[in-house]
Parts: C-alpha cells; structure tokens; sequence
C-alpha cells in the first residue's frame, strides 16, 4: 500500500490488483496450471489502464506476481515501458537448482528488482546472476531482510517506498 501511494504521490497513477488465482482463493500458493490465467489478468489490467491512462506504462509485481509480470513483458515486449519486480522468486526456497529465470533473456524493457538481503527465495549472488540474463537495463534495490522486505508484521523502513520511487523513476529516465 505505501509503495502505491509513493508512486502516486510522485504523478503516477497506479492500479493494484489481485491476480486471477487469489480472486478465486484467498489463501494458498499459486498452482503452475493458474500461470496462464495470471498473466491475461495483468495483460487484462495494462489494457484498462491504458485505456483510462495513456502515456507509459509500467508493470510489475511482489514474487509471483512479478514474476508473471516478468513473464507476459518478455512475451509481449511492447505490453509496457518498464518493470519493477519485489522479491523476484529466483527459486523455491532450499531448491537453488530450480532456478525461475528461463525467460528473463527475452525483456527489452528496464527492469528494477528490489530484493533482500535474506531472501530464501535468491541470495545477493544469484539476484546478480538473473539481472546478467536481463539484456535491457537493470538496478537493485537491496534492502536488508527477507522475501517480506523488511515489511513483516509491519515494522519496514519507512523511506523504502520512496528510495524504490527514486531508484526506479532513475532508471526509466534513461528509455
């Protein structure tokens, strides 16, 4: 909630939303057959927002969601101008062979991860190594803690927002 109201205090409109899988359930990890259905929700939300927005657009998502984010931009490279992605799922947790990054070689639009320093889901090194596949430009964001960002029973940085406002208005400046 506070990342959004950062960015709109900044002059953009932001639209967040439920992916389709949690529309259906409120609780539970996503299953690999509802990845399809995810990603024509974002396509379906980028759409609606373009059409009462204009101007550039940008995706993104927290873990999952951003993932899916990550998927559909490299797919449809057009989709949006840019992307942010918090606690990118690198892998699961304990599983560091299962590495999530297949598609990353395919985005052509900048990409700011933001990750922390703890994060079960891809250390410092292995977030180094996926923004390497990325050919566009990339920035981090790290921060210290773990998949949560800090956040967690709702004790987080309260300049987190706007550094990840600063930092990502910096690297969309240069598309």
């Amino acid at each position: 909630m506070a990342l959004g109201e950062a960015f709109a205090a900044a002059g953009m409109a932001v639209l967040r939303c439920d992916l389709p899988y949690r529309q259906r359930r409120r609780t539970g990890p996503p299953a690999p057959r509802d990845a399809p259905a995810d990603r024509a929700g974002l396509r379906h939300a980028v759409q609606a927002l373009r059409e009462t927005c204009g101007g550039r657009l940008f995706l993104g998502g927290q873990s999952y969601g951003g993932r899916m984010a990550s998927m559909l931009l490299a797919d449809e490279p057009g989709l949006a101008s840019g992307l942010l992605l918090l606690s990118y799922p690198v892998h699961p947790p304990g599983r560091p062979d299962d590495v999530r990054s297949q598609h990353l070689p395919g985005l052509r639009a900048p990409v700011l991860f933001v990750h922390g320093d703890r994060d079960p889901f891809g250390s410092p090194d292995e977030v180094a190594a996926v923004r390497a596949l990325v050919p566009a430009a990339t920035g981090l964001v790290q921060v210290p803690g773990g998949h949560d960002l800090g956040w967690g029973g709702g004790r987080g940085d309260p300049a987190l927002p706007g550094r990840i406002v600063e930092a990502f208005h910096a690297l969309m400046a240069g598309r």
